[in-house]
């Protein structure tokens, strides 16, 4: 089987728009060159910081081909994760197959969850996509607050177990911590990535998490608290992530003002020409600017800005 799993930090990689409010390709190649510069190894599209469901099924197809050559040719691998949302079955099937054969190497899977679906039903659904695209391992997406979806851990380990190429879970419920320990004690083989932009970051690593997946913008933090993390400086990496706790939990409200929160730190930098969103948009008020202003004045020295 395909060894390749998510460890360390994962950007999910945002989708930059021009001002007119097209896809700006040029804009996604130079934020994952932007990633792959600061040592990301791993990074995922497309995810809700994607915007992904304001994309048509052309422009998510074209930036994942750009994702897969982009990566191709950085100077050490990096793991390439394609998430699959779609809510129907027989789309995500088709998609999912089509990753694999463009070079995905491992599949997010988020659960269906338009219209409450039962969750047989979701669970046929998760095993349909990963019998399709094994051997190729995936990652399941565990976002409930997001989705109104939930599983139970020995759910999860049923599924693996029916599907060895489930070797990962994504875990975005909030606190992540029980869910974490839950599933390391029902599915050992498996192993657990934090969402949610790292909000509870080290107590996910307390408790046997191997990674993080947060946006694209200021990946280099993340990079320092993971890096101080396996190196043993635990409070080190705990004080750093305390520090950005205030950001974090108030942009974390909502995921469209995290999304536009990243838009501007990334446009802020130069690694996108515009902060623009596709509407529906969370438009930044003046306050919430000046937040931006503050976590530049604290973190700036460690986020340069791209000539």
């Amino acid at each position: 089987m395909n060894q390749h799993r998510v460890e360390g930090v994962c950007p999910v990689v945002a989708t930059p728009f021009t001002a007119a409010g097209a896809v700006d390709y040029e804009g996604f190649r130079r934020t994952l060159r932007h990633l792959i510069g600061v040592g990301v190894r791993s990074v995922m599209f497309p995810g809700f910081a994607s915007e992904f469901y304001k994309l048509t099924d052309a422009e998510c197809d074209s930036l994942v081909e750009i994702l897969i050559d982009e990566t191709g040719d950085a100077p050490e691998p990096v793991t390439r994760v394609i998430s699959i949302p779609d809510h129907a079955t027989s789309v995500a099937v088709d998609r999912a197959t089509r990753a694999v054969e463009a070079g995905a190497d491992m599949v997010n899977l988020l659960p269906p969850s338009a219209h409450g679906p039962s969750s047989a039903q979701v669970r046929q659904h998760l095993q349909a996509v990963l019998a399709a695209i094994a051997p190729t391992p995936a990652i399941l997406q565990y976002a409930p607050a997001q989705t109104g979806v939930t599983l139970d851990p020995s759910v999860i380990a049923a599924i693996a177990e029916a599907h060895p190429n489930l070797v990962q879970v994504k875990v975005e419920s909030t606190p992540p911590g029980q869910l974490i320990t839950a599933l390391r004690e029902a599915a050992p083989v498996m192993s657990c990535v934090v969402g949610y932009a790292g909000l509870q970051l080290p107590d996910g690593l307390r408790r046997g998490a191997v990674g993080v997946q947060p946006g694209s913008s200021f990946p280099e933090l993340y990079l320092m608290i993971w890096e101080r993390w396996t190196d043993g400086d635990l409070d080190g990496a705990q004080q750093l992530h305390t520090r950005l706790l205030p950001y974090l939990s108030y942009w974390m409200q909502s995921v469209e003002l995290i999304i536009a929160v990243e838009k501007e730190i990334s446009y802020r930098r130069g690694i996108i020409s515009t902060p623009r969103c596709r509407a529906p948009f969370r438009e930044l008020d003046s306050e919430e600017m000046t937040m931006v202003d503050r976590f530049f004045e604290e973190f700036g020295g460690h986020l340069p800005i791209l000539g």
